[in-house]
């Protein structure tokens, strides 16, 4: 599936936003990967009272009998398993060759995320930060909320420059228990700050996956003639012919992903290159390998 249908004025309305990610998440998982979390022992942790979007599947219905009263089966994944989406809006992520930009196709991504933990009745918390944490929407693991996760999705808007370094260090203060970080970002940013937020979290005792969201023309620097190059976030604007500096700025640009992965490797997370021309499943696949490898004990 390509990413025609990764509209960006449609990923900026809640509603639009969670039938995209609901359309992409279950197209992906009647395919081959139809069972992505097989391999994990899901055993029965507990009750909890039933609340508005909970899957009725789920119900006791001999505690209903019993007492009258509406409860859910929690399993162990339930209580155990949290995903920490960390969702960068630094004004770099407005760049995109075409009207989708990183931010557009980096919405897409949370959402879907949103909607794939949800529906494997885990739970998820959701950042969105640029040089501070601009919004917090605390632990659900109620299916229910989903269309208030999309809301605050669409409607985040990239502005400032960022601070990754301290957004990682809020989160590892909120999480509280096991779970998974998953961070959205170009990581355009100072790689200090991203190796010390990346150590705090691990000493946290988080897994973590990042996504790193970069758009084709970033990759490949393919333009011809003369440009005039503009920095999103405040820097100097640069007047010159690309064949001039292509050499140069892919040699620059592959040491960047370079040492990004490397800080990745270093505190055991796994990198995802999140392209912004290939298909979100490809990106989604990326995800779902990682949580089998956490789920079997790979990690």
């Amino acid at each position: 599936m390509s990413n025609s249908y990764l509209d960006p004025d449609a990923i900026s309305r809640g509603e639009a936003l969670g039938i995209l990610a609901r359309t992409v998440v279950e197209g992906y998982r009647v395919g081959e990967h139809k069972s992505p979390f097989r391999g994990f022992a899901i055993e029965f942790a507990q009750h909890r009272e039933y609340t508005a979007g909970d899957d009725i599947r789920h119900l006791d219905w001999k505690v209903l009998g019993r007492s009258d009263r509406y409860y859910i089966k929690q399993y162990e994944q339930d209580t155990n398993f949290v995903a920490h989406i960390v969702l960068d809006g630094s004004s770099s992520m407005n760049y995109g060759h075409t009207s989708l930009t990183k931010m557009h196709f980096a919405k897409a991504l949370a959402a879907c995320l949103a909607y794939l933990v949800l529906i494997q009745r885990d739970a998820i918390t959701l950042s969105l930060f640029d040089t501070e944490t601009r919004e917090y929407i605390q632990r659900t693991d109620n299916l229910g909320k989903i269309h208030h996760v999309m809301n605050r999705l669409a409607a985040f808007d990239s502005t400032n420059a960022t601070a990754i370094g301290k957004a990682l260090e809020d989160i590892s203060r909120k999480a509280r228990s096991r779970g998974i970080v998953m961070i959205i970002s170009d990581f355009m940013d100072t790689e200090a700050d991203f190796d010390k937020g990346m150590q705090r979290l691990r000493f946290s005792g988080q897994e973590v996956i990042v996504f790193h969201v970069l758009d084709p023309y970033e990759l490949t620097f393919p333009f011809t003639g003369s440009w005039r190059f503009l920095g999103l976030e405040g820097e100097d604007e640069i007047k010159t012919s690309p064949a001039d500096i292509r050499k140069a700025y892919l040699k620059n640009f592959d040491a960047f992903r370079a040492r990004i992965r490397g800080i990745c490797e270093k505190y055991q997370a796994h990198y995802v290159l999140a392209d912004t021309g290939k298909p979100l499943a490809e990106v989604l696949s990326g995800y779902l390998a990682f949580r089998g490898m956490v789920g079997k004990g790979g990690r």
